[in-house]
């Protein structure tokens, strides 16, 4: 089933916003000392194109460098990442078969906003654990 829904999520919009977070990652990745929040922002792009079996966790050697981090990111790309999700979740909503994804997609939201300080992890593993 993971699958089947990553593969409808990859075909109506899990590309777009996927494209989103690797042009962010490169913007990112201009400058030297933003590089940090550049490698986050492709971490989650590959998340965004592939984010069923997969979920969100915090690091837990996260510390106040982190939180200093997200306040920026916010600022430069997590409300325009934030703002494509939930324009994206309306889109996939409007039919019965895209409740799910859209779902899915508000799921990503808090990621979208605080990149820094979490790891993108296998649900096997956070169930294992």
């Amino acid at each position: 089933m993971r699958i089947l829904l990553n593969v409808i999520w990859l075909v109506f919009g899990g590309f777009w916003l996927a494209l989103g977070y690797f042009a962010a990652g490169i913007i990112c990745c201009i400058l030297i000392i933003t590089i940090p929040f550049g490698i986050a922002a492709f971490r989650i792009g590959i998340y965004a194109l592939w984010p069923f079996g997969k979920t969100v966790v915090d690091k837990p050697t996260a510390g106040v460098g982190s939180m200093i981090g997200n306040v920026i990111w916010v600022i430069i790309a997590g409300i325009w990442l934030a703002i494509g999700h939930i324009v994206t979740a309306v889109a996939m909503a409007i039919t019965i078969i895209g409740i799910p994804l859209a779902v899915a997609n508000l799921k990503m939201i808090p990621i979208s906003l605080m990149p820094l300080g979490k790891e993108i992890v296998d649900v096997e593993r956070v169930n294992y654990a």
